[in-house]
Parts: C-alpha cells; structure tokens; sequence
C-alpha cells in the first residue's frame, strides 16, 4: 500500500509539465499578431518612401539593386594592366678618332758627295819598309818591276810594263827584269811616295800611278831602259 501511493505521488509532476507545454503552444499566435502590427505601424510611418517602390514593375526594382551594386564574381581573375616596357637608353655612339696633325716633311737638300781618303780618285800617300815577296804572305814587297804589295793590296804600274823573270825569253831579258825589280825597290824604299788611281781595281791588281815629287817611277824606268810603255812593242831585250 506504501508502494502504491510513492508512484502515484512521483506522477503529479508530469502532469504539471504537460500543462505548461500546452500553455506555451498557445502563445505563439499572439507573438505573431504583434510582429504584424508592429510592421504595420513602421509601414504607415514610412508609407512615402515604400509607396513608390510598390507602383514600380518588380524587374526595374532588381536592375536598379543591379546597378547600384554589381555583383562582383570570385571566379573571375582581376584584370592585368600591361606595363610598359621601358624605352632602352641609347648608348652615346664613341667619339671618332680625329686624324693625326700632317707633319712638315723638310725638303731633302741636295748633299755634295766628298770623297774619302781611301777613295780611288784621292791620291794616297804610302811608305813602309819594302822586302821582296817569296813564299809567305805578300804584305809590303816588290813581285818584280812593274808589281808590288802595299799593306796586302797588290799594286801594278799604270804608266810602263816590264819584263817577267819567270817568263824571260832570253839571258837579256832575265837581267833586265831582276834590274828592275830591284830598282822598284829601291825607289820604293827611298821616302814617302804618291798612288794615283788610274783605272778599276781588278784580280789582276790595283792600276796606280807611283810618284815622289812629282816625277813617276814607271818614267824613270823607261828612261833607264828598265822598261817600256804600255802598248809598245817588243824591244831589243833578247836579240833575233
């Protein structure tokens, strides 16, 4: 019996919260109604500005919102602004070279050409201890009586032609060329004596014409019968 009246005490509350839920259901009708008469009233008050949005065609209403705010698209990438490319500078052109200054070129003045002692055309001046040539070298020496060595050059007589011991003919023409040789050498040794050119130096040797004082030695040995011109014909040196 206890038991009994616990479960019939522990179900009164029940009942009180089925109740409530009832009367809240009923409530929600009025919460309406007033929302709407709110909205009425705010309408009637703003009835000026409402009014011309009514009389209007509902798709002008939505192209004005259009307008007014475009809509803006995520999807669509921003618009890129081309830069312009920068004008490349010009390079300043190099500056030109400027062509050498002309230099004065002197007039070449004519040189007169001065002859040098050891020219052939110059008259020489020799003397030197004179031996006669044998086997060794030939450097100051008598040959025979037309042919000597002055300091190595060898030297022939322009002005006269004698006779060749080598070559004699005859006993006569022999004696008279060792006559001469050594009279040649003799002359030669006597003093300081003068070459004059008197042709082209050849192999055969150098053509001079030998002086002291002005008188030649190629004279004096004709005059002694020593020797003969050039040119000339065989003389009485070996007889017929």
């Amino acid at each position: 019996m206890a038991k009994t009246g616990t479960r019939g005490r522990r179900k009164a509350p029940a009942r009180g919260k089925s109740k409530a839920r009832s009367g809240g259901g009923g409530l929600l009708p009025w919460t309406v109604i007033g929302i709407a008469a709110i909205a009425g009233i705010a309408a009637y008050d703003n009835w000026k500005s409402i009014k011309p949005m009514l009389g209007k065609e509902p798709a002008a209403t939505m192209r004005e919102m259009t307008e007014a705010k475009p809509a803006v698209r995520k999807d669509t990438p921003p618009k890129q602004v081309a830069l312009a490319a920068p004008t490349p500078k010009a390079a300043p052109s190099p500056a030109q070279p400027l062509p050498p200054a002309a230099i004065p070129t002197p007039t070449a003045q004519p040189v007169k050409a001065t002859p040098s002692a050891s020219s052939p055309a110059t008259p020489e001046t020799g003397t030197a201890a004179f031996g006669y040539c044998g086997q060794g070298a030939h450097i100051n020496c008598v040959g025979d009586g037309g042919v000597f060595w002055y300091k190595g050059e060898k030297i022939v007589i322009a002005d006269m032609t004698s006779p060749i011991a080598d070559r004699a003919r005859c006993d006569d023409e022999r004696r008279v060329a060792f006559t001469a040789k050594a009279r040649l050498l003799a002359l030669l040794n006597a003093g300081p004596f003068t070459m004059n050119a008197a042709g082209k130096t050849e192999t055969s040797g150098a053509p001079r014409v030998v002086s002291r004082d002005g008188r030649s030695f190629g004279t004096q040995l004709i005059n002694e019968g020593l020797a003969r011109k050039p040119g000339t014909a065989g003389g009485p040196w070996c007889a017929a």
